[in-house]
C-alpha cells in the first residue's frame, strides 16, 4: 500500500477475505414443496376422515355422517392431482428418477438400518427408506382410488367385486394410516429434513454427513 504527502491513510483499502461458501444448501424447490404440502393435506384430510366414518365414538363425536362422506371420497379422487400437476416441474421430475431407481448404497443404506447402525449409512439425495416409503405409498394410494371408485359407483361392477374391493379398502386404509404415522413421527425426529421440506434449504454439513452421495 502506498501513501500520498498529506493524506491521513492509504490509498487503497485492504482486499476483503473471500466469502465463505453458504452453510445451507438447496434440496427442494417451491414446486416440489407445494407438492408435498398439497398432497400431505389431502392424505390426512382422507385418513381423519375414514376414522370419522369407521370408528363409531369418533362418528358419533363429528356427526354429519354425509358431509364426511362426501369430504372423504373427494380428498380421496383428487389425490393424485398435485402429483399430475407436479409433473410440469423439472426438479420434481428429477427428483421422481431418483426415487425410482435402487443403487449399490441403498442396499448398504437397508443393511445397515436392520443392523441399527446409525452411522455409516451411505445415501443420495433420498436414502433407500425414504424410496421404499415412496414407492409404497404411491401404490397404496392408487390402489385405495381403485377400490373406492369400485365401492362408490356400483354400476362399475358386479358384487362380489364391490365386496372385494371393500374388504381391500378397508385393511390398506388401516395400514396406511399406520405407516403416515410412522412417517410423521420420523419427520418430528428429523427437524432437519423437516426443515428442508419447509424451507427448501438444509445445513450443508447435515446433507455432507446424511446424504454423502447427493451432489446439490
Amino acid at each position: 500500500m502506498t501513501s500520498t504527502p498529506g493524506s491521513a491513510g492509504p490509498t487503497a483499502a485492504p482486499t476483503p477475505p473471500p466469502s465463505e461458501p453458504s452453510a445451507r444448501v438447496r434440496r427442494f424447490t417451491r414446486a416440489e414443496r407445494l407438492v408435498h404440502r398439497a398432497t400431505a393435506i389431502l392424505m390426512l384430510t382422507c385418513v381423519a376422515t375414514a376414522a370419522c366414518l369407521y370408528l363409531p365414538s369418533l362418528a358419533e363425536l363429528v356427526g354429519r355422517r354425509h358431509l364426511v362422506v362426501t369430504v372423504h371420497i373427494w380428498t380421496g379422487v383428487l389425490l393424485p392431482v398435485p402429483y399430475v400437476l407436479g409433473l410440469a416441474s423439472r426438479a420434481f421430475r428429477a427428483d421422481l428418477s431418483l426415487l425410482g431407481r435402487f443403487t449399490s448404497y441403498d442396499r448398504d443404506w437397508l443393511r445397515a438400518a436392520r443392523r441399527r447402525q446409525h452411522h455409516h449409512r451411505p445415501a443420495g439425495k433420498f436414502n433407500a427408506g425414504q424410496k421404499l416409503w415412496a414407492g409404497w405409498i404411491a401404490g397404496a394410494a392408487l390402489v385405495m382410488l381403485g377400490t373406492g371408485l369400485l365401492m362408490w359407483f356400483t354400476h362399475l361392477a358386479p358384487l362380489t367385486w364391490r365386496t372385494s374391493a371393500t374388504f381391500v379398502h378397508d385393511w390398506l386404509a388401516l395400514g396406511m394410516g399406520i405407516v403416515i404415522a410412522g412417517h410423521l413421527w420420523m419427520a418430528l425426529t428429523h427437524p432437519e429434513s423437516r426443515r428442508g421440506m419447509r424451507t427448501g434449504e438444509v445445513d450443508r454439513a447435515w446433507a455432507e454427513d446424511e446424504h454423502p452421495h447427493w451432489r446439490p
